[in-house]
């Protein structure tokens, strides 16, 4: 695997290779040396042209644990509020010896055309691109789901998928490229996915995608789901009222205090998601996010663990030279 731009021709053996992967990979997070020499010498861009919190720290934790040198790049202060195209940027950045690119771009397909266009020979990843995929996310998910369901049986979660499990994701999928990365991946893993959306928030084309679509929140909740997973409500790609109110939508299809006591009344072991930022009170009360059943904080934990494993795959093909274990660490200074 050359780069990293998409869940949807992902192999279930690649999957399950990033995903036992990163499972060795949070291990270092027991230990205490929270670091691994693997990237030593690599430079590691990060090139986000629009804004993040939690996925660039991810990727630029994930990256310095594995010793890689990293470049934070921002379009704000550079010379793309100047005009400077894509192209430009990325062979600059290649001028400086870069190994691995992780883009974020407001463009669906900038991750895919930098991968392809032979403008740099380094490896890309996509850390989200306009509507389209945010497949590190998928991964992130996945691990999540993996976890618990390796806490309820009380076994290992190495070597699993996801054969059987039910999730349903609710909410803005119109916007959400997590949505779209999360449906590939975790039907390529066994589980069965249902979308739960006001109508105008359904895509177009949803009927050709591998899932089930609902609009009544309480029926799908009915069905004890083995995990829901509230989507953000995307106001800012939003340019149009797509339901009457937030007080509306909240009630409705958001997951509300009152939605979480049937959850716990009827015994249901559901986990709680979100990918984050939440908009509390909207998509998920503060009581729903802040429950025991909320992975919420363990989905962060595993962002950076499965950024470690991708980092790692992509930029070392798993050469394991001179037998040295590629997991050991060492005392930095």
């Amino acid at each position: 695997m050359k780069h990293l731009l998409s869940t949807r021709e992902m192999t279930r053996a690649e999957a399950l290779q990033i995903l036992d992967t990163a499972e060795r990979m949070g291990e270092l997070g027991q230990q205490s040396v929270r670091k691994l020499p693997a990237l030593r010498g690599r430079t590691v861009v990060n090139l986000f042209f629009e804004d993040s919190t939690r996925t660039r720290i991810s990727f630029e934790t994930a990256a310095k644990r594995l010793s890689a040198d990293v470049l934070n790049f921002s379009p704000k202060g550079s010379s793309v509020s100047k005009g400077e195209s894509l192209k430009d940027t990325a062979q600059t950045l290649m001028a400086m010896n870069a190994d691995a690119v992780v883009i974020r771009h407001g463009a669906s397909g900038a991750p895919q055309q930098l991968a392809t266009s032979g403008w740099i020979d380094a490896a890309v990843l996509n850390a989200g691109d306009g509507k389209h995929e945010h497949p590190t996310q998928a991964l992130l998910d996945a691990m999540t789901l993996r976890q618990h369901r390796a806490r309820l049986a009380g076994v290992d979660p190495t070597g699993t998928d996801l054969a059987g499990m039910h999730v349903v994701i609710v909410g803005d999928v119109l916007h959400s490229r997590v949505v779209r990365s999360n449906m590939w991946l975790l039907s390529t893993l066994g589980a069965r996915v249902t979308l739960v959306a006001p109508p105008t928030l359904v895509p177009v084309g949803v009927q050709h995608w591998p899932v089930e679509v609902r609009f009544d929140l309480d029926e799908a909740l009915a069905e004890g789901p083995d995990a829901v997973m509230m989507l953000r409500v995307q106001r800012e790609r939003m340019h149009a009222a797509f339901f009457p109110s937030e007080t509306e939508y909240a009630r409705t299809w958001g997951l509300t205090h009152e939605r979480l006591q049937l959850l716990d009344a009827a015994g249901l072991e559901t986990a709680i998601m979100h990918p984050g930022p939440m908009n509390r009170g909207l998509e998920i009360s503060s009581e729903a996010a802040d429950s025991p059943r909320s992975t919420v904080l363990r989905q962060v934990a595993n962002g950076v663990s499965v950024r470690m494993a991708c980092l790692y795959l992509l930029l070392t093909g798993e050469d394991e030279t001179a037998g040295a274990d590629p997991f050991s660490t060492e005392e930095t200074r």
